[in-house]
């Protein structure tokens, strides 16, 4: 089969590409294209559709989670307590910051931080929390709420794999993820859920003075042009950027359906494979499928990955290394606990196609070379 893709970003666009041209037109006429009146009203209406109270653009998704650090105030040299398998970011921005990063381990299950792992990481030295919802579930944010006021931490989202998703408090109410810490992040890099045409990211706050001091630091720490009250960085999401999103932003429910969608025929068709382990939706979490994950158990996930190439299947890695083994972190200071599944995940996971345009006939595809290669 043919134009087989990860991501498929033009068939995306096309349905919707007469709105899209028609703002950029717009943007590119009025020439406006730093905070202009298009990025105001992209946060307001993502700010409506999270039920926040604030949305601040920066530009990409890194930015976000070092300007939310920055902002929050943590004492200098302290640790910001991270999970061990997830994109580098996440502790990249708290060592580059001066912070020490704690890498926690995950549960097996649904591959994000453990609540048990995290509480057996917080010292004396801890100020925060940084937990990623990764793949497009939530964490067990319940718990981890409770762990950061037990031992007066901050919480700050990373939520760039599951905008749109809630997670379900023990009583019943839901709330958006990136929306329940003291700051939450997420990013639009174009492959994402609500992905613009470059870089992109957002901070979401629900405190008044906490989103007012990440409007200052994004823009080189001044309020008023040219009179500095802090050290700041220069990372604005650009007019052009919020236009694409403020269209994809009205059609991120039936993205993620459609995920969810896909991801329940790849689940149909690979339950009776003994060697996956197919990706386990948790109780207190909606899922929105950023990626597709299975779980190789029998040592055959590299040469399955192989396979796939040979067959054109595209597939990822995500992550072949848990952080507390990247060489970047064995010259910059930090801590590790026990990161037994982080160890195990990054030998075992693979990811599949996923996105809003794969279809029946894809899928069918996908999984039926995937049933000959464990039966040969």
């Amino acid at each position: 089969m043919k134009n087989l893709q990860m991501v498929d970003l033009k068939g995306q666009y096309l349905p919707i590409q007469d709105e899209i041209d028609t703002l950029i037109r717009d943007c590119i006429d009025s020439t406006q294209f730093i905070n202009g009146p298009q990025v105001r009203s992209f946060e307001n209406h993502l700010s409506e559709f999270l039920g926040v109270k604030h949305v601040i653009g920066c530009a990409n998704g890194t930015d976000a989670l070092q300007i939310a650090i920055m902002a929050a105030n943590l004492p200098k040299g302290s640790e910001i307590i991270v999970p061990d398998f997830t994109f580098i970011a996440t502790a990249e921005v708290v060592s580059l910051l001066g912070y020490i990063p704690v890498f926690a381990d995950v549960d097996y299950n649904h591959f994000n931080i453990s609540p048990k792992s995290i509480e057996s990481a917080v010292s004396a030295k801890t100020s925060a929390i940084l937990p990623v919802h990764l793949f497009g579930q939530s964490c067990n944010m319940e718990l981890i709420v409770k762990i950061a006021e037990k031992y007066n931490l901050k919480i700050i989202e990373d939520n760039a794999q599951a905008i749109g998703a809630s997670f379900l408090w023990a009583n019943g109410d839901k709330q958006k993820l990136g929306t329940i810490g003291d700051i939450g992040c997420t990013s639009f890099f174009p492959s994402k859920n609500l992905g613009a045409y470059g870089d992109g990211g957002a901070i979401f706050t629900n405190n008044d003075e906490l989103a007012h001091k990440i409007r200052i630091l994004c823009n080189h720490g001044m309020e008023t042009r040219y009179y500095h009250d802090e050290i700041g960085v220069n990372s604005r999401l650009d007019s052009i950027q919020a236009c694409v999103l403020e269209v994809k932003l009205k059609y991120l429910p039936s993205y993620n359906q459609a995920r969810y969608d896909a991801a329940s025929l790849y689940k149909q068709m690979l339950k009776d494979v003994d060697e996956i382990v197919l990706p386990e939706e948790s109780k207190y979490s909606d899922h929105v499928y950023h990626q597709f994950t299975l779980k190789i158990t029998n040592g055959q996930r590299d040469q399955l990955k192989t396979y796939l190439d040979e067959q054109g299947i595209p597939s990822g890695v995500y992550y072949p290394v848990p952080l507390h083994k990247q060489k970047a972190f064995a010259k910059n200071p930090s801590r590790t606990s026990d990161c037994k599944h982080s160890i195990q995940l990054s030998k075992e996971v693979i990811s599949l196609p996923m996105h809003t345009e794969l279809n029946e006939e894809m899928i069918r595809f996908i999984t039926g070379k995937i049933i000959d290669f464990f039966q040969k």
